[in-house]
């Protein structure tokens, strides 16, 4: 199974980081810490060369030929894919492509 490189820019790993604030603000820490964890466990897990998300339908996102993913059923993970390694770009709330 081949494996690609994972970055992941400062604007994905900032939406991810103000959730995590967010859910630690309304009193749960542990949560937080969790769903950060979690996050970029998935992030790592987009390495897997044989699998290809579809390309995104957000016009901006197309422009720039992201691939996009749903995570959680909330969020999107917007990022490019490339043959030695996958850049997380974007980490938003579903709700505010529409």
């Amino acid at each position: 199974m081949g494996k690609r490189k994972v970055s992941i820019l400062e604007p994905a790993a900032t939406a991810v980081a103000e959730i995590a604030f967010f859910i630690e603000s309304k009193g749960l820490p542990q949560t937080a810490k969790k769903f950060v964890a979690e996050a970029f466990h998935f992030f790592k897990k987009l390495s897997d060369e044989r699998i290809e998300h579809k390309p995104c339908s957000y016009k901006l996102w197309i422009t720039l030929k992201y691939r996009c993913v749903t995570y959680k059923k909330k969020y999107v993970v917007a990022y490019l894919s490339l043959e030695k390694e996958i850049v997380v770009c974007e980490f938003v709330s579903a709700k505010l492509l529409q």
